[in-house]
């Protein structure tokens, strides 16, 4: 599975859960400020705030934004309501791994949502932005999780100038690793057994 920030709540998924390789979008919402990929050609687009305000994607994409379960093209996509009208979290499945997006979100999870995405491999979940975590309630909730990889975004970049860093949240989680990757490969097989690893990425 290979991961890319995309900016702001935007990651880019590459899985290959059989013979052929399937791009995910998340989040490919228009930004109004910085730079974004003016071309996408996902095999499943999905939403964590509905489908307004989206740019265009090319192709024939699965678009899902709502709260339910879909198998499709070998991937397992499950959402939940989030905490506002029309918002949901994602957890998806693919090459025997979970990955939990949490959209742009600042409060705890209620027990329901914890039903749905506890247990995750991978937790990419935002820190930094005026709508998200802080660097104490982000740290809580990977404790509750208890994730192996942890993906921060929503961070400062050129699309949220005004969001704050990303060193203090790594600060506060206690991670040595601060050189940012512009993308990341794992695999089920080498996830850390024991300690998080914590997993900046350099806006694509």
């Amino acid at each position: 599975m290979h991961i890319s920030w995309l900016g702001n709540t935007a990651l880019k998924i590459q899985t290959k859960p059989f013979d052929k390789d399937i791009t995910i979008v998340i989040d490919a919402y228009k930004q109004k400020k910085g730079s974004f990929p003016r071309s996408l050609t996902p095999d499943i687009a999905l939403y964590t705030r509905g489908e307004e305000d989206v740019i265009t994607l090319s192709g024939d994409p699965f678009v899902f934004s709502t709260p339910g379960e879909v198998d499709t093209k070998g991937v397992l996509v499950t959402s939940v309501e989030g905490h506002e009208p029309g918002e949901i979290m994602l957890r998806i499945d693919t090459e025997d791994m979970t990955l939990v997006h949490l959209g742009m979100i600042k409060k705890q999870l209620t027990a329901k949502q914890l039903e749905v995405l506890s247990g995750a491999d991978i937790l990419c979940l935002p820190v930094g932005n005026v709508d998200s975590f802080d660097s104490e309630s982000a740290v809580k909730l990977v404790n509750e999780i208890e994730p192996r990889v942890v993906i921060p975004y929503a961070f400062n970049s050129d699309n949220d100038p005004d969001a704050k860093v990303v060193e203090s949240f790594l600060k506060e989680i206690g991670s040595k690793n601060n050189t940012p990757e512009k993308k990341v490969i794992l695999k089920e097989k080498d996830l850390p057994e024991e300690d998080t690893l914590v997993v900046v990425l350099e806006k694509e």
